[in-house]
């Protein structure tokens, strides 16, 4: 009976309509629940098995899942419906670059210490307040929405729209979730750098409750983030390649 009433379900579906949206869907909750769940028991998670052990766990469970979810995009990114074609109008291409190095500086905003994300000193949570934070407090969340209107401009599909939607609406939980946890953790000390930034980009800046300070921005990090997305550019054909390999 429910063999019947699935194949009944799927006969009705409109032919673009393809499983790998609903694949991505279920994927994108996955990587939602582990990863928020695991920042979630942070502290928890830590007073058990220390800091470090817990980075390394963090980082064992997100980074394949991360993985899987970029394979599964770049396999399935021309499925579905096309709503709009725009690659062949000139600029549109360099457009796309341009908003996708700029959502790669705000996802990996190098406003914490390498070290620590590597668990090579102890990982402890930082109030910033400086660098990419005076333009955004999440700046993982505008360089997700960023990167997804890059992409959703250049495939123009269905599977795309699907996976953009997802990983923004993961990006503003996150939101939410973070500003929950640092308020639980650091009480009045986070309200106060709260009350000082904003989640639009420069809203505080606007406000005039920040100010920019472009020095800050010319660090090693900054530079060691610029390189590696460079080398990512240099790769994207080759990674195209690779993950084509990979079945699934």
């Amino acid at each position: 009976m429910a063999e019947f009433s699935l194949n009944f379900l799927t006969s009705n579906l409109p032919d673009w309509l393809t499983p790998s949206h609903f694949i991505m869907v279920g994927l994108l909750l996955l990587f939602a629940i582990a990863h928020s769940g695991l920042a979630a028991l942070r502290v928890w998670g830590e007073s058990k098995i220390g800091a470090r052990l817990y980075r390394v766990l963090f980082a064992l469970v997100s980074i394949p899942l991360a993985t899987v979810l970029v394979i599964y995009f770049f396999n399935h990114r021309y499925e579905g419906l096309v709503l709009w074609q725009l690659q062949d109008i000139y600029g549109v291409k360099t457009t796309v670059w341009i908003l996708s190095f700029i959502s790669f500086i705000f996802l990996y905003p190098a406003t914490f210490n390498l070290l620590e994300i590597a668990a090579v000193v102890k990982p402890e949570v930082h109030l910033y307040e400086t660098g990419i934070i005076r333009i955004s407090r999440h700046p993982q969340m505008v360089g997700q929405v960023i990167w997804c209107i890059a992409h959703s401009l250049w495939l123009g599909t269905t599977f795309t729209l699907v996976t953009s939607f997802g990983l923004i609406a993961h990006h503003l939980f996150a939101v939410w979730h973070g500003d929950r946890r640092l308020t639980k953790r650091y009480g009045e000390s986070f309200l106060k750098v709260k009350e000082r930034t904003s989640v639009i980009p420069m809203l505080a800046i606007i406000q005039g409750k920040q100010t920019l300070e472009v020095k800050e921005f010319f660090k090693l990090s900054y530079v060691g983030v610029t390189g590696f997305i460079l080398l990512f550019w240099w790769l994207h054909p080759w990674l195209m390649v690779a993950t084509s390999r990979v079945n699934f």
